[in-house]
């Protein structure tokens, strides 16, 4: 019998090799743009809390009143898997050019669960109905903090939840009539418990810094909407631009840590790549 000859090898090979990077690339393509929700976790540890002491936080943020599943059951699903005792949404839970149906859902969904709090975001303003939106959240017994602080016990663990409306607020708000950040967090200094802060916007956290948090959670930057593992955590963020150095994850300022949702809406004209929606999950113990 006749070898193959080496044309008919190399052939073979090249065939080989094509198909491999096809199967990489179908591997890639499917990894790249999964939009399933996922759940990110982290850990922070603080000397303000005894060593049996920990608490389960979740953060939501940008769901531009996205629906996962019949009456947001997949998003509601994942959330009360969790067992959290506190939820945190960090602004652009509700959207100006989408009905708010999406939001209540959500609302509706984990106001049973435990404590909520919410911050503003940009797009909750441009809507231009801020006050109803405000109402809207209050109803289902969510706290809206509006650049105030609010103290609560988590099974016997005194904690302090701060929050910051959306710098939006001056083209939209009556800026004689609301407290500045520094009246009213000027107590803060004076208080030991562990204290969170609650901001839609991460590019101000040097503002933020001023002041006495241990911990603070944002959104915003949508993770960057476009990344490449390991190489670009982002590739544009809003009012960070291109290559943005805050698009999600978590970041230690001295003895300040800054955790940064990458959103969980995926209903953006600009597909996510290698980011897929995320539910945060912080425990601190």
């Amino acid at each position: 019998m006749k070898k193959p000859s080496l044309f008919l090898r190399f052939s073979s090979l090249k065939m080989i090799i094509i198909i491999i990077f096809i199967i990489i690339l179908i591997l890639l393509s499917a990894t790249a743009f999964n939009s399933d929700l996922t759940i990110k976790n982290h850990e922070v540890t603080s000397s303000k809390f005894e060593t049996d002491e920990s608490i389960r936080i979740i953060l939501i943020a940008d769901l531009h009143s996205h629906i996962y599943g019949e009456n947001q059951s997949a998003l509601i699903a994942k959330i009360k898997d969790q067992k959290p005792d506190i939820i945190l949404l960090a602004g652009d839970i509700a959207e100006d050019e989408v009905p708010i149906n999406g939001t209540k859902l959500l609302l509706n969904g984990i106001k049973d669960i435990c404590p909520v709090f919410y911050v503003s975001g940009n797009h909750e303003y441009w809507s231009g109905d801020i006050k109803n939106i405000k109402e809207i959240i209050r109803s289902y017994g969510v706290v809206v903090l509006e650049d105030e602080f609010y103290e609560i016990d988590v099974d016997g663990v005194p904690i302090i939840i701060a929050g910051v409306d959306d710098p939006e607020w001056i083209n939209y708000e009556n800026k004689d009539l609301k407290p500045s950040m520094d009246e009213n967090f000027k107590e803060l200094d004076e208080k030991n418990q562990y204290k969170i802060l609650l901001a839609h916007r991460p590019e101000l956290i040097e503002s933020y810094k001023k002041y006495s948090f241990d911990l603070v959670v944002s959104g915003h930057a949508h993770g960057g909407q476009i990344r490449i593992p390991f190489v670009l955590n982002g590739l544009y963020a809003p009012n960070q631009g291109w290559f943005p150095k805050y698009a999600g994850g978590i970041y230690q300022h001295d003895n300040l840590i800054h955790i940064i949702s990458r959103g969980i809406s995926n209903n953006l004209q600009i597909p996510r790549i290698f980011n897929p929606p995320e539910i945060v999950v912080v425990d601190i113990k």
